[in-house]
């Protein structure tokens, strides 16, 4: 899926500086208990699936379209297991600070058999190279925690020990 049109608008008025942006994060298991990644368009890195809530889209709701859009895969969310900002600056200038809301998801079904090249299921011990912000979402979802993961107050994305690795 390519850049949402709200998205292509604001950068219209602001060019490559920074713009919050709300998203969602999902992390999703199959009864091998393996994990679904997909591979980033902007830069080829592996990924849990995420994406832009839309103006007016509950969160709950945009992690579900963006799971189906991207892997033709039903989901439910469980639980929000993790809300972090965090910057993120793409290979063409764009800067953009996200506030993602990660979800644990629980897998229902397929929409078809088609598997999209991009899109694959990993064992959590053989997992690619993904970005920090994934490992966090992964870890806090699988996690025992029974509330979500948030950064403490004054911690801002890139201090030690804030992703609740310490």
């Amino acid at each position: 899926m390519g850049v949402p049109d709200y998205i292509l608008r604001m950068r219209k008025h602001v060019g490559n500086d920074l713009i919050w942006i709300p998203s969602v994060s999902a992390v999703v298991r199959n009864d091998a208990g393996e994990l679904l990644l997909g591979q980033r368009t902007d830069d080829s890195r592996w990924s849990v699936v995420s994406g832009f809530v839309q103006p007016g889209e509950q969160p709950a709701t945009a992690v579900v379209r963006k799971v189906l859009e991207e892997t033709g895969l039903h989901v439910e969310p469980l639980r929000l297991s993790s809300a972090v900002a965090h910057p993120h600056k793409f290979p063409n200038g764009d800067r953009s600070q996200y506030l993602n809301l990660g979800f644990h998801c629980r897998l229902l079904g397929a929409e078809d058999d088609d598997e999209s090249p991009d899109v694959r299921w990993f064992t959590p011990g053989q997992l690619p190279d993904v970005d920090e912000h994934s490992r966090m979402v992964i870890r806090h979802a699988l996690g025992p925690e029974s509330t979500a993961f948030f950064l403490p107050a004054g911690t801002r994305w890139g201090e030690p020990g804030e992703l609740g690795d310490a």
